[in-house]
């Protein structure tokens, strides 16, 4: 019995030292944009939902801005993000 508590809290002490764990990374799918394609490509304002999608797909816009094929639209998505305050990183 002794053995399994002191087990058990070596292992406890591990997982708490080993810190936070990543919940969740984003997806990187262009397709999730779909929403701020009038926005990208009309040059109207972007909707909410077009704003919520930017905010997730964030983390992949340096993926997004190599991407030849995305290339184009680069410009009109940097507008539509400062319009929904989503910062662009330098890649």
């Amino acid at each position: 019995m002794k053995s399994s508590v002191v087990f058990f809290c070596v292992i406890a002490a591990l997982l708490l030292l080993r810190g936070p764990i990543a919940v969740e990374a984003a997806t990187c799918n262009p397709t999730e944009l779909t929403p701020c394609a009038a926005a990208i490509l009309n040059s109207s304002p972007p909707s909410s939902l077009c704003c919520s999608k930017l905010k997730s797909q964030a983390p992949c816009f340096c993926q997004y801005q190599k991407n030849p094929s995305l290339s184009k639209y680069i410009s009109g998505g940097r507008k539509v993000a400062a319009a929904c305050r989503v910062p662009v990183p330098s890649c």
